[in-house]
């Protein structure tokens, strides 16, 4: 089950956290992964993880925001079958005190990055058929506080999967989305050493409480969801979103 042999994907996001997960977790069941990444060392990283295990993958510098530079690797990689857009970045900020390059900056990564793929993608996939699973959160479904900027952007995500689903059904292109609550990421220690220095070990587990399961998600949790999601066992599913949240949308309800 769930082999992806001689599926060409692509991981943007795949330096770190649950991109790196996703493309560690394609290669092993057979894809040949591309990664897309800013940090070069990251990526360093994950393709040495990945090719130790026997499993093929090829780094790609590239910004999502930018969508010549998109254009250019997507026209290097020539065939794709596999999308996952998991490029994001967070803010910290109300609607009155965020301020207008905080907006722009999120809304470039987490939405404009998600479009320029989308574009250059969905015309290779029209010949054969498709699969693009897109990073959503579940700030789609409740309120998160201080989280104006990226809960605008997480809502635009889940509005593209379910128009690229429906607009593009018939050329066998699927289209979903995941909606994680907290995963336990390099974002997550680098934000409570800045932010709460000396206290790191008490926010985080203040953090995970928040969570009925009563912790945070690990990223290759993450990549399993969404490697069904991205394989033929999933082929009667497109236009969903699928929370992963450890209970945190149904649970936290009075």
């Amino acid at each position: 089950m769930f082999n992806l042999t001689n599926k060409i994907a692509v991981v943007s996001g795949a330096a770190s956290g649950i991109g790196r997960a996703v493309a560690v977790v394609l290669a092993q069941q057979g894809a040949q992964v591309h990664l897309l990444d800013m940090n070069s060392l990251g990526l360093t990283e994950v393709i040495d993880e990945i090719t130790s295990a026997d499993g093929i993958a090829t780094p790609h510098i590239a910004n999502v925001t930018d969508q010549l530079e998109i254009r250019s690797v997507f026209e290097k990689i020539g065939q794709i079958d596999i999308l996952v857009n998991c490029a994001g970045i967070s803010n910290i900020g109300k609607a009155d005190n965020t301020s207008e390059e905080d907006f722009d900056r999120v809304f470039q990564v987490n939405v404009k990055g998600i479009y320029n793929c989308l574009h250059e993608a969905i015309p290779m996939m029209k010949t054969k058929g498709g699969v693009i699973l897109n990073m959503a959160s579940i700030a789609n479904s409740v309120g998160l506080p201080d989280r104006f900027a990226y809960s605008m952007s997480k809502g635009a995500v889940l509005g593209m999967t379910l128009s690229v689903a429906k607009d593009y059904i018939h050329d066998g292109i699927r289209c979903n989305a995941i909606s994680p609550a907290r995963v336990h990421t390099p974002f997550v220690d680098n934000f409570l050493a800045k932010n709460y220095p000396g206290r790191e070990e008490e926010m985080f587990d203040r953090l995970s409480k928040t969570q009925p399961i009563g912790r945070m998600a690990k990223p290759v949790e993450i990549a399993h969801l969404i490697l069904y999601l991205c394989s033929d066992e999933a082929s009667f599913i497109t236009g969903c979103d699928y929370p992963i949240d450890g209970g945190f949308i149904k649970l936290n309800t009075p």
